[in-house]
């Protein structure tokens, strides 16, 4: 006969894992600074800005 568990403190256990993994996402999401928002948001407009300048933009012929 195998182990008896206590489903009870598994599914606590669980729940305990699953909320600290959001805790994480959520320390990373919202745990940061004005300043480096800021110097995200002025990377990411970069980023895109240089992306806009390398665009081919072709002409479609019927």
């Amino acid at each position: 006969m195998g182990n008896v568990i206590n489903l009870n403190r598994f599914r606590k256990r669980v729940e305990r894992e699953a909320s600290a993994k959001q805790a994480d996402a959520n320390r990373a999401k919202f745990g940061r600074t004005k300043a480096d928002r800021s110097a995200e948001e002025k990377r990411a407009d970069q980023a895109k800005e240089h992306l806009d300048q390398h665009r081919i933009d072709r002409e479609e012929q019927p």
